[in-house]
């Protein structure tokens, strides 16, 4: 297992694209290892992409483009600038607000942090706002949308860990909202600070936000037909892909009337290459699996562990504490696919609830993707504004500061997650 990590870690460092890294080190472990053929490696790959739960991925990506072609996405800005868009910071809290209503019909930060930042990224900068601020702001409320269900992380850390998939939709909900909530507090002292003026000069009328909202209600009801579809047995997770699809497609020919079947093949083959991204690494990554099954080391973390505290909660800590580290070398989607199988049954053996964890995990994994060295969210809303990774980095401790506050409340007080999912399914 060391050669492998070995091999894994120098191929990242020499510039290796992820998903083949990953490859090259899960096939080391079939050809150094005479108990195993090289064919099996083969029949691993296959058979990580023969499941029915795992066709969640690609209809919730192809949903998720679809939607953003309805006419879904400027809608909803201009219903989250009805109620923020007054405060000092407006944009910035607009861009929050957004995201955790994107979290509803996205489920991708990389996605909804690329939107933000072409659409209100450069608005903010014409407004005065620091370039570091605005990329940070854009960048960490993304995180939102990784947590609001349909997440593609709960999804990958429900089909890996045989967790219900339905149960983490609705723990992150509460998540999500604390989440807003809680980033939107330095953003509006920070902004009282410099001197940040709302986009608007007073508080919208009531009339005003409820005509928002019914124009972007199409988007708002989503997230809450999908979860009472699967509580009630409607369709099941994978299922709630294709009716997000159809769903979709009917609000933008219909309702909208703003999506055109020219559209179509465009909007396909970008989803096409983003699923393809998806399951390159979720296949080759199957390998590497298999060789973490085998050399048991699931078995030997947990015995190491628990050598060092027998006490639920503090493993707990220590497990966090290694997310947030290696968050910061892997992708989090590589990150869920290669933990998963290891962490699950240490949470389980030590009686932490594998929904709670789910929920802390895929927020820590995620966290990994908007700090250095590695993170892919961060280089890339730089990249479309222009900013220096430096400058970066010095505005986003406070919103780091923020979730890293709002995951130790999370990980103390776990029926702040659990409550509403014992509410809607049971104890």
């Amino acid at each position: 297992m060391i050669l492998i990590t070995l091999i894994f870690l120098v191929l990242l460092l020499i510039g290796m694209p992820l998903g083949f890294a990953i490859g090259i080190a899960g096939f080391t472990f079939f050809v150094t290892d005479p108990n195993f053929p090289a064919s099996i490696s083969a029949q691993r790959i296959i058979s990580s992409t023969q499941s029915f739960p795992l066709l969640a991925v690609p209809l919730f990506v192809l949903a998720g483009h679809l939607m953003n072609a309805t006419g879904i996405t400027r809608r909803l800005l201009v219903f989250a600038s009805a109620l923020t868009g007054w405060m000092a910071g407006g944009l910035a809290h607009t861009s929050i607000v957004l995201s955790a209503l994107m979290g509803g019909i996205s489920g991708s930060s990389v996605a909804d942090a690329s939107m933000e930042a072409r659409i209100l990224g450069p608005t903010m900068r014409r407004h005065g706002y620091a370039g570091g601020f605005t990329a940070a702001v854009i960048a960490l409320s993304s995180l939102i949308t990784s947590t609001i269900p349909p997440s593609i992380g709960l999804i990958l850390y429900g089909f890996i860990g045989q967790v219900s998939v339905g149960r983490l939709f609705v723990a992150g909900v509460v998540p999500g909202i604390l989440m807003t909530a809680i980033l939107m507090g330095p953003t509006y002292l920070i902004s009282r600070r410099r001197g940040y003026r709302g986009e608007l000069d007073a508080p919208p009328g009531w009339r005003e936000v409820l005509r928002a909202m019914n124009d972007a209600k199409y988007a708002l009801v989503f997230p809450v037909w999908l979860i009472v579809g699967i509580r009630f047995g409607l369709f099941t997770p994978s299922e709630a892909g294709a009716f997000a699809v159809v769903y979709a497609l009917l609000v933008g020919f219909f309702a909208h009337r703003e999506l055109e079947v020219s559209e179509l093949p465009g909007l396909l083959g970008r989803a096409v290459t983003d699923i393809g991204m998806i399951m390159l690494i979720l296949m080759l990554s199957a390998m590497l699996g298999f060789a973490i099954i085998v050399e048991q080391v699931p078995q030997n973390m947990a015995a190491f562990i628990a050598g060092l505290s027998e006490n639920p909660v503090m493993v707990l800590f220590l497990l966090l504490g290694f997310l947030v580290i290696a968050g910061m070398f892997v992708e989090s989607t590589v990150m869920v696919l290669l933990l998963t199988p290891i962490l699950v049954p240490i949470v389980r053996q030590l009686g932490i609830d594998d929904v709670h964890f789910g929920i802390l995990m895929v927020i820590l994994v995620g966290l990994g993707s908007m700090t250095p060295p590695v993170g892919v969210i961060m280089y890339t809303v730089c990249g479309l504004l222009n900013v220096k990774t430096d400058q970066y980095v010095r505005e986003s401790l406070p919103f780091i500061l923020s979730i890293l506050v709002l995951l130790t409340i999370l990980a103390l007080f776990p029926d702040l997650v659990l409550f509403l999912p014992r509410l809607v399914y049971g104890s």
